[in-house]
C-alpha cells in the first residue's frame, strides 16, 4: 500500500461527534514520548501530518485523519503523562475508553512501545486493559534506530516475557524507526490486509 492522499478529518472529544461512514478505522496510542507523531508521519509519508513535540500532552482528542479516501487513522492522547493534573487525566482516560469500547468501525489499536527502554508497567497495563475490553491490537516497537542491533531481539523479548504472564499468545507486532522507515511496509500491510476481511464482512 501507498498512500497518495491524507486529510485532517477532524479532533472530536465524543465518540458520538466522530465520522459514521463506517470506513475502518486504526487507533494509534502509546505513552507519552513513546515517538507517535514521527511513526504518523512516516506512515502517511507526510512531514506534518501529525505534529512532532518534546513536551508529552500534545495530543488532547480523538484526532481522524482519513487516508486515501478508504481508511481512517485515527491519533489518540497518550498515556503515562504526568504533567497534566488528575482531573484532565482521567477526562483523557474516559475519553479513550468510550472511544476504544464503542467504535464498531475499529479495526485494529496499534500500542507502541518504545524498543529502546525496559519493560514499562503502564504499558502492560493499558494492553490488560485492551484485553478486558475484547479490543484487537497490534504492537508496534518504536525507537529502533536507538537500539544496537544485537540488543533489540533481546529488549523484545523482556518485553514479550512480561506481556506472556497474563497472556497465552502474542498479538502481531511490527519493529518501527521512523528516522530510516523501517516497519512501514509491513504495517501498511497489515492494515490492507485488516481493511480486505473489515469490508467483506460489511458486504455479507
Amino acid at each position: 500500500m501507498e498512500i497518495n492522499y491524507a486529510e485532517f478529518i477532524g479532533s472530536f472529544t465524543l465518540t458520538s461527534q466522530c465520522p459514521k461512514d463506517q470506513r475502518p478505522e486504526y487507533a494509534f496510542i502509546g505513552r507519552s514520548n513513546v515517538g507517535k507523531s514521527s511513526l504518523l508521519n512516516m506512515l502517511s509519508d507526510r512531514k506534518d501530518l501529525a505534529r512532532v513535540s518534546k513536551t508529552p500532552g500534545k495530543t488532547q482528542h480523538l484526532n481522524f485523519y482519513l487516508m486515501d479516501n478508504t481508511w481512517y487513522l485515527v491519533d489518540l492522547p497518550g498515556y503515562g503523562y504526568a504533567k497534566i493534573s488528575k482531573t484532565k487525566r482521567k477526562e483523557w482516560e474516559k475519553m479513550i475508553d468510550r472511544y476504544l469500547g464503542q467504535r464498531e468501525a475499529l479495526c485494529s489499536a496499534f500500542i507502541l512501545i518504545d524498543l529502546s527502554v525496559p519493560p514499562q508497567k503502564n504499558d502492560l497495563d493499558f494492553i490488560d486493559r485492551l484485553g478486558e475490553m475484547r479490543v484487537p491490537f497490534a504492537i508496534i516497537y518504536t525507537k529502533a534506530d536507538k537500539v544496537k542491533p544485537g540488543k533489540r531481539g533481546d529488549n523484545r523479548a523482556l518485553f514479550e516475557a512480561k506481556l506472556l504472564e497474563s497472556w497465552e499468545e502474542m498479538p502481531p507486532s511490527f519493529t518501527t524507526s521512523a528516522t530510516k522507515r523501517e516497519g512501514r511496509t509491513e504495517i501498511l500491510e497489515f492494515i490492507t490486509s485488516v481493511n480486505e476481511k473489515y469490508l467483506s464482512f460489511l458486504n455479507k
